[in-house]
């Protein structure tokens, strides 16, 4: 009753709070960003991707966009490494490209805390205990960014998700958003090991199990 009565009320109040203030106190770091990407990307600011939330209900994810679109000769995308501007990887190490995800929060797409939301793709390759991670809203942090982020295997991402499903509170969701600032001012965990992004997640072995 307790767990219920914090994510239902008093979990979506802190969301809504934390993002306005960090929206309107952002102001001229939006703004900044807005110009200078505008610039680098030449016109495209903002990443609009596909995500699964809540019960897997489907919505679009706001980022700042840090990629060119350039294109080899036969009009395929470079890989992201070689799209990956000078700026774009400096917004990126300081996560500052997940800034307009607070308007996803305000929308109520979104949590302040949750496990991070991934592409509607997956929803299939999910066995039963990985889709427990959807029990829960979708966050802009979460457990498996303060423990390792894009360095954890997916499978390893999923037991934290899972873990916070079963253990959301309050003095765990104020854990996990001071931490976040700490690994951000540090610049930890910010790419897997040999990628600008992490590997898509083909599903687990026994997932697959027919």
């Amino acid at each position: 009753m307790k767990s219920r009565l914090y994510s239902k009320i008093v979990k979506r109040a802190l969301d809504l709070l934390v993002s306005a203030t960090g929206l309107v106190a952002g102001l001229p770091v939006l703004v900044f960003l807005l110009l200078i990407l505008t610039i680098t990307n030449k016109g495209a600011v903002f990443f609009k991707q596909t995500r699964a939330g809540l019960g897997g209900k489907l919505f679009r994810l706001l980022k700042f966009k840090t990629m060119n679109d350039r294109k080899d000769d036969t009009g395929r995308l470079l890989p992201d490494n070689e799209r990956l501007t000078r700026f774009g990887r400096y917004v990126r190490s300081l996560s500052l490209d997940e800034l307009p995800q607070l308007i996803n929060v305000i929308k109520g797409d979104m949590s302040l805390v949750g496990p991070r939301p991934l592409l509607p793709e997956y929803l299939p390759l999910y066995n039963e205990r990985q889709a427990r991670r959807h029990e829960v809203q979708p966050g802009i942090t979460g457990l498996a960014q303060i423990n390792g982020r894009n360095s954890l295997s997916w499978e390893e991402k999923f037991e934290l998700d899972i873990w916070y499903v079963d253990n959301m509170s309050f003095w765990l969701d104020l854990k996990i958003l001071f931490q976040t600032v700490i690994k951000v001012l540090i610049r930890e965990g910010i790419n897997s090991e040999d990628t600008v992004t992490m590997e898509r997640f083909r599903g687990s072995h026994d997932s697959l199990d027919i």
